[in-house]
């Protein structure tokens, strides 16, 4: 019998620029090996106090959109009490409040659940980390 629980890590580098970077490709893959076939939660971690993890549409703009929504909810100016590394770093410290560090999905019959055009995304605005790790972890 399968395992319960499963849990990856993935390594991302995300480079010098704000971004955010599809991870739906990288959940269907590890749920291929480790769901077969069975029904049960995706949990989406990044253990980074800098980044999120976002449900969203990519490709048609709202990745950009929601860029450019974060540097008007979030500007990198010198407001920041947070004030070690690049210029408005805080507000990088302030995104996991906004943008979750999370997201717990459900799988059905081996498959992420997702609408038709959602994606799962880590959402990373620190110029500072271009590294990540992102945790999958499979409970069914």
């Amino acid at each position: 019998m399968p395992d319960a629980f499963t849990t990856r890590v993935l390594n991302v580098t995300t480079g010098s620029d704000e971004r955010i970077a599809d991870l739906t490709r990288d959940c269907e893959d590890f749920l291929r090996e480790v769901a077969r076939g069975r029904d049960g939660l995706l949990n989406i971690f990044v253990p980074h106090a800098t980044a999120g993890i976002a449900i969203i549409e990519t490709g048609a703009g709202s990745d950009d959109d929601l860029l450019a929504a974060l540097h008007t909810l979030l500007p990198a100016d010198d407001r920041w009490q947070h004030r070690h590394g690049s210029p408005g770093h805080g507000r990088d410290h302030v995104l996991p409040a906004i943008v979750p560090p999370h997201a717990t999905l459900p799988v059905v019959a081996g498959g992420l659940e997702l609408g038709t055009w959602q994606s799962v995304c880590l959402v990373d605005t620190n110029r500072d980390n271009p590294r990540r790790q992102v945790r999958l972890s499979f409970l069914g």
